[in-house]
């Protein structure tokens, strides 16, 4: 009996420990709302892989990206086939843009590392993960996709104090990042790059047209602020 009601009082501290540490995850649930108004304040850059199909290549292909305002860019977020054996369908986190801003500035696309993939004429770099069947039948939005990404890789999320903006990891210094706040930020949304791959495969990151090449203030492993190079394509939706 006394340890039936050990056990019982332990899932039940297990539970009350889980759903504080749910509601305590400011980041992760905030960034959800944040996320859900740049879907909201700029509906017209938001579309289906169906209607790209230099990005939906297989029949397993689903998911949504967000076309910068001026077309050279966009950040996919959805479920894609492997184009390599076992051919496995897994979920990818991306930002997919134009090749020849970066071309014309000095970039040899083959010197490039092999997290960065070109082609038609366009160059991506992010991120893949497991692609759960049974979670991905639900998964019908937008939002609905990014709070799946929230779920399953809460690691790649986070919030850049400097600029206000939570982002997604896409790993090697490359990120997407959005505004926590609309009304008081005047990047909404922004592509971010290392530099330091491209510069490596001839490019003068400040000769790329249509992006910025500058220092932005972040954290180092320590919380100490740091300045860093990084390529960037701001962009205010109001």
């Amino acid at each position: 009996m006394k340890t039936t009601i050990k056990l019982t009082a332990l899932f039940a501290v297990l539970a009350i420990t889980a759903l504080s540490c749910s509601k305590l995850d400011v980041v992760g649930n905030d960034s959800v709302r944040a996320f859900n108004d740049i879907l909201k304040s700029a509906p017209q850059l938001v579309s289906e892989f169906a209607d790209l199909p230099s990005v939906a290549l297989y029949p397993e292909d689903h998911g949504w990206y967000i076309d910068s305002p001026d077309g050279g860019a966009r950040f996919i977020f959805g479920r894609s086939a492997s184009q390599l054996p076992p051919y496995s369908v897994n979920n990818v986190v991306m930002i997919q843009f134009d090749l020849a801003p970066f071309a014309a500035a000095g970039l040899n696309p083959d010197l490039l590392p092999e997290n960065f993939t070109v082609y038609n004429d366009s160059i991506a770099v992010g991120i893949s993960f497991e692609s759960d069947k049974s979670n991905n039948q639900s998964i019908k939005t937008p939002l609905s996709m990014y709070q799946y990404i929230v779920k399953t890789r809460r690691d790649s999320i986070g919030y850049h104090g400097q600029m206000d903006h939570y982002g997604i990891n896409l790993e090697n210094g490359n990120m997407f990042e959005w505004a926590k706040n609309l009304n008081t930020n005047d990047k909404d949304i922004v592509f971010v790059l290392n530099p330091d791959p491209f510069i490596a495969a001839g490019t003068d990151p400040a000769k790329i047209d249509g992006w910025a090449f500058a220092k932005v203030t972040v954290d180092d492993a320590n919380g100490k602020p740091i300045q860093v190079d990084k390529i960037l394509k701001p962009f205010n939706l109001r």
